[in-house]
């Protein structure tokens, strides 16, 4: 049970981190999505099950506390904590180049994902000028903070695992 606080403890802090300091780096609403890169770097440490329990707990997490359409992120995170774990046995866990990789694809499908929702739903907007100024800008958000996350989600893996021992 305390293993499972710290983890809940440090995905409160990242989203805390996300909605606190990031809006004040967005570049037209865009920054990065760090509970997006901690459900892909927990699947790649923890492997598919918890990486998909993981991505289910903070994309609930984030609809709950965001107000955006529900089940949006939960999906979204589900599925990267579901694919990064797959992931997980094949890699190298020290590997830092597949989990920023992977972390700018699940960002690029989570802005798909919602842009089909937006367009279901009825919105109108030109795809490829939304892409220029939020997609962008997003990926480069990832692409610089995807490795740090990763580390801290390693460290915090080899914290709890070697208290737990």
């Amino acid at each position: 049970m305390k293993v499972f606080l710290k983890w809940a403890a440090f995905a409160l802090l990242l989203y805390v981190l996300q909605v606190s300091l990031l809006p004040l780096l967005a570049f037209h609403g865009a920054s990065a999505d760090f509970l997006l890169l901690f459900a892909v770097s927990f699947g790649f440490t923890r492997g598919m099950r918890l990486g998909v329990l993981a991505g289910f707990l903070v994309g609930l997490m984030q609809d709950l506390l965001s107000g955006s359409f529900f089940g949006m992120n939960t999906l979204v995170k589900m599925i990267a904590g579901l694919i990064a774990g797959m992931l997980s046995d094949r890699v190298f866990k020290e590997q830092a180049f597949l989990p920023i990789v992977s972390s700018v694809v699940a960002a690029v499908a989570n802005y798909f994902l919602l842009a089909l929702l937006m367009a279901l739903l009825g919105y109108r907007f030109n795809l490829l000028a939304n892409a220029e100024y939020i997609l962008l800008p997003l990926i480069l958000y990832q692409l610089v903070f995807s490795y740090p996350v990763h580390v801290l989600t390693r460290r915090m893996n080899e914290w709890t695992r070697t208290e737990k021992n």
